[in-house]
């Protein structure tokens, strides 16, 4: 999961919610502008990115798997455990009290919802029960401030169809998707209806309507795993309004494969009509890397051993990331790019199972105003240890990505904490971001260290490229997370 640009929103329909939740009333359109780079998240104004992350799985007030968010403040020399927030429902102020299986953080998106200029987070408890309901789900926003992110006067977004589906905020994408110049939270659930908020969001509640958007997806439950739509959003026409992209799976002859769809923002929403189909894809991110004012999505396809899961149509045998570029009337089909670990010049061998592209990000890691990629290849096996993990970063230019000097980063690089041990999955999920203020994007990637306990590498830029000086390795003891259970620390960034 990553960061990036959104804006978008479609015809609403107003409604009034019981139970104690906030009511939502229509909205009026309007449009805006809305920029197609990397927007990093800054919760407390200081001008240095926030990294936002989650243990969904955390030990929570004697409750298993309640789920808690981890907040590591920028600086000037890196995130550290010093400069850390860390919430959950029984954090004060936060709504509801921890649970067991609440899953609180398992979904992150940020954005300035109210306006004040600083950034909020919307964070998801897919596995909460409401009203009886059980797995009903809740998403809530966490304010910034000038002291960073905080629990107090935090707000329950209301479901605005709870009896149609489970698990609200099973997956979350903020966005001016009707370019009325305020922010707007997608937001998924066990089906593959997305309902979309609209309108801004004041302390006490949402000011706009909501609608929803039917996608042509599948969803399947596989024990506690849901194989649901995801969602990610970025302005790849330009016109100053979000559109989104959706994960999910369309039903194959024998199992659900990856499809991914493009809807178009635009004064009126997020809208079915001109829905485009896209190269399938598992983990997404989508920002203008070539500077051209157009958002390009990247979707890693990577392949799965039969009997794990699905494997997706087009793949290398180790996966593939595909690259499509904007332009005024959506992506660009013409202007497609296929890399794999078989492409010159891509660390690795492409060899089934290494789930090359399972996370992806874009961030600016050398300053020169085009967006770098790095990505996950979690099954990779590094100096025969089985499902080590690691990292690639790929540089961008004027052209796009390309493949000349890409760098590759796991526990056997010299400088680089730890040591690879089977199964740890070193790029689990991906994050580039400039947490120390100097116009460089800096790295974190997740992993299942120790036993799906998780934890957090980081590496700062320096001299134009990721370097290994200065690195980091951050559990989820040393950030304030109870390691008992499996805390899955790092597994999501905010998006």
């Amino acid at each position: 999961m990553n960061r990036r640009t959104r804006t978008a929103r479609a015809a609403a329909a107003a409604a009034a919610l019981t139970g104690g939740l906030l009511a939502l009333t229509p909205a009026a359109p309007a449009v805006a502008a809305d920029s197609a780079t990397v927007d990093r998240p800054d919760f407390d104004g200081d001008g240095k990115g926030d990294i936002a992350t989650s243990a969904a799985g955390a030990y929570v007030a004697g409750e298993h798997r309640a789920g808690q968010v981890v907040v590591l403040h920028g600086a000037r020399g890196g995130v550290s455990p010093a400069r850390r927030t860390v919430i959950g429902q029984d954090s004060a102020g936060v709504t509801g009290t921890p649970e067991r299986l609440d899953g609180f953080g398992h979904d992150l998106a940020h954005g300035d919802f109210d306006g004040d200029g600083y950034d909020d987070l919307a964070v998801s408890a897919p596995g909460e029960d409401t009203s009886g309901d059980s797995e009903a789900g809740m998403v809530t926003l966490l304010w910034g401030s000038p002291a960073g992110l905080t629990g107090k006067g935090s707000l329950v977004l209301p479901d605005p169809a709870p009896r149609t589906h489970d698990r609200w905020g099973h997956s979350l994408a903020a966005g001016d998707f009707d370019a009325d110049g305020t922010t707007d939270l997608a937001v998924g659930s066990d089906t593959a209806t997305v309902h979309v908020l609209e309108g801004g969001f004041g302390r006490t509640g949402p000011r706009g309507g909501w609608y929803a958007l039917a996608a042509p997806l599948v969803t399947q439950r596989a024990g506690y795993e849901f194989r649901a739509p995801e969602l990610h959003a970025g302005d790849v026409t330009g016109d100053g309004a979000t559109d989104l992209v959706v994960n999910g799976y369309t039903q194959g002859e024998t199992h659900p494969y990856t499809d991914n769809l493009l809807f178009l923002g635009g004064a009126s929403g997020l809208r079915t009509e001109g829905q485009r189909d896209l190269l399938p894809g598992v983990g997404t991110t989508v920002a203008d890397i070539d500077r051209d004012g157009y958002a390009d999505v990247v979707s890693g396809a990577s392949t799965r051993e039969p009997g794990e899961g699905w494997e997706t149509p087009h793949g290398a045998r180790g996966g593939i990331v595909w690259i499509t570029y904007g332009s005024p009337g959506g992506l660009d089909p013409a202007r497609t790019t296929g890399i794999h670990q078989d492409t010159p010049g891509v660390p690795g061998v492409s060899e089934r199972g290494d789930r090359f592209g399972d996370s992806v990000d874009l961030g600016d890691v050398d300053g020169d105003g085009y967006l770098d990629l790095a990505l996950g290849v979690p099954g990779e096996s590094v100096d025969g240890v089985t499902w080590a993990g690691r990292v690639v970063v790929l540089r961008g230019g004027p052209g796009g990505i390309v493949t000349a000097g890409a760098r590759s980063f796991h526990q056997g690089t010299t400088g680089v904490p730890g040591a690879p041990e089977p199964y740890d999955q070193v790029g689990t999920a991906v994050e580039l971001d400039d947490v120390t203020g100097d116009g460089r994007a800096d790295l974190t990637t997740g992993s299942y260290e120790n036993d799906h306990n998780g934890g957090l590498l980081h590496l700062l830029s320096a001299g134009g490229r990721i370097t290994t000086t200065g690195a980091r390795a951050l559990s989820p003891t040393a950030v304030g997370v109870s390691p008992v259970d499996t805390p899955a620390l790092g597994h999501t960034f905010s998006d």
